[in-house]
């Protein structure tokens, strides 16, 4: 089987080329002509000698995943559902603004943690995605908006807010990240690469160490009885020691808070009595609020509450001088907004 060079960062292609007996430094070429100019073909690679072209040829291969669908949402959002090549489909979202572009990208077929305010987890896990399959995302959606290796970048910002756990899936999780802040790559800085997790405390602390891109918590609930049941994986690793570990992490950061994601459900955790006990929870923790009104999906059980009971827990934050903003629900109708993308796994 050729060995497909897409998922390979700097460290990893510079081990591959020794290991067939070729110099290191062919690893910053290739990494520049894969993703800088997306090429596929290496006999296009013209600064490669036509010896280690051929051999490229027999033994490697650049295999982006493949687009199974495209759709794009009356605000100008897309999502695309990426085939994965052995029955198993994710999917991953842009969102355009008038300053950024936002690239939402998957980490897992599925996800393990089940929270019911998801469809991903409703739907099961199937497998972690190879560090390949992650970047590819990256790729194709550069590849699928038109990016050129010298106009304006369309897509500046990367969260990994998609379907899984990134944090589960640590080690392609981190050489995909590796790439993507290459500047023989893509360039973005740490600043616009988001991490999301559900608060597994050893990975926090692992990318911490390796590779301290901007975090979000997916919080939810301000005491550990509600978190329990909307974020099961806090059975494991409670708020007490969850907040520790981000205060720990904040020693690298490069945005110097974590962003708390919440989202609200109506009479569940949106009264003003959870607003004051989440900011009795984060008092020690510099950070700031990602509010987000729930999306109702097939089989839920819960519902998104009224607008002004939205602005209105944002309120209690703002007052309490933390910055809160409310999350803009984007590309609804083409199911691609927060909580629920399901990769259509099943099918």
């Amino acid at each position: 089987m050729k060995k497909n060079l897409l998922g390979l960062d700097m460290v990893g292609m510079s081990a591959w080329f020794e290991e067939i007996g070729e110099k290191p430094f062919r690893a910053k070429q290739l990494i520049r002509w894969i993703h800088k100019f997306q090429e596929t073909d290496f006999a296009a690679m013209t600064d490669l000698s036509k010896s280690l072209r051929e051999k490229l040829v027999e033994i490697a291969e650049i295999r982006p995943p493949k687009v199974k669908a495209d759709k794009t949402a009356q605000d100008g959002t897309r999502k695309w559902l990426l085939d994965l090549g052995d029955n198993n489909s994710v999917e991953m979202v842009f969102i355009p603004t008038d300053t950024r572009g936002t690239l939402c990208i998957s980490s897992q077929v599925g996800c393990k943690l089940k929270c019911p305010s998801c469809a991903t987890g409703q739907n099961g896990f199937k497998r972690d995605m190879t560090s390949d399959e992650i970047i590819g995302q990256l790729w194709v959606a550069n590849q699928r908006l038109g990016a050129t290796p010298n106009g304006d970048r369309i897509i500046d910002n990367v969260v990994f807010m998609g379907m899984g756990e990134p944090l589960l899936n640590l080690d392609n999780t981190i050489a995909a990240i590796r790439i993507m802040m290459d500047d023989n790559a893509y360039g973005l800085s740490r600043r616009k690469v988001t991490v999301s997790t559900c608060g597994i405390i050893p990975g926090m602390d692992r990318l911490r160490e390796e590779c301290p891109v901007a975090l979000a918590i997916s919080l939810h609930a301000a005491n550990n009885t509600l978190r329990n049941k909307l974020v099961p994986i806090n059975k494991k690793y409670p708020l007490k020691p969850l907040m520790a570990a981000c205060s720990r992490y904040l020693d690298n950061t490069p945005k110097h808070h974590v962003t708390f994601e919440y989202i609200l459900i109506d009479g569940l955790n949106d009264q003003p009595s959870d607003a004051i006990e989440l900011i009795e929870l984060v008092k020690d923790v510099s950070c700031k609020f990602n509010l987000i009104p729930f999306n109702p999906f097939p089989g839920s059980e819960y519902k998104r509450p009224r607008m002004e009971k939205v602005r209105n827990f944002a309120d209690h934050l703002m007052k309490a001088d933390y910055v809160a903003t409310i999350r803009k629900t984007r590309g609804e109708e083409i199911a691609a907004a927060c909580g629920q993308l399901a990769g259509e796994l099943d099918k």
